[in-house]
């Protein structure tokens, strides 16, 4: 699976347009803290992808990007738009089952069209975001422009803290 996730994810960059890097790693430094640690990124510019689920059934999800150095506001801003009771980060399996990634290496740049996408404004304001390449073996360092090439992308200001 990761071949293919890795495969979609480089057909999205070339599809943008945008100029973008790819970055190997480790698999076992694919953690953002980790990843800027030793390869020697600025946290404020590694961007997150995360996938959130209603509590409720039917479950929906919605995949949100954020700075890292900034906070998700999962019981706020994403309840509130997502119009859900309670919300929760999807667990490791609902991410894979959903996506195809592993936890880690989670990109905005291959998820299921179906999947809403909600980039924080914080992101867009970036020269340069490193992002997850869609395995924990590669990253990508990419204009946050390319978020307006993907489908079902909103734009949300104060999605994160």
């Amino acid at each position: 699976m990761t071949d293919e996730v890795e495969h979609q994810v480089l057909e999205a960059l070339e599809g943008a347009g945008v100029p973008y890097d790819v970055i190997p790693c480790d698999p076992a430094l694919a953690d953002t803290a980790a990843f800027c640690a030793h390869y020697g990124y600025a946290p404020e510019d590694s961007a997150n992808t995360i996938v959130v689920a209603s509590k409720r059934e039917p479950k929906r999800y919605v995949a949100c990007v954020v700075l890292a150095t900034t906070r998700l506001d999962v019981n706020g801003t994403v309840k509130r738009r997502l119009d859900a009771g309670k919300v929760s980060f999807a667990t490791a399996e609902e991410t894979a089952a959903l996506t195809g990634m592993a936890i880690g290496g989670v990109t905005a740049l291959a998820l299921p069209p179906e999947l809403p996408l909600w980039v924080d404004a914080a992101v867009m304001a970036q020269p340069r975001i490193i992002l997850g390449g869609g395995s924990r073996s590669m990253k990508v360092h990419v204009e946050p422009s390319v978020f307006t090439h993907l489908p079902a992308v909103e734009i949300v200001e104060g999605l994160a803290s």
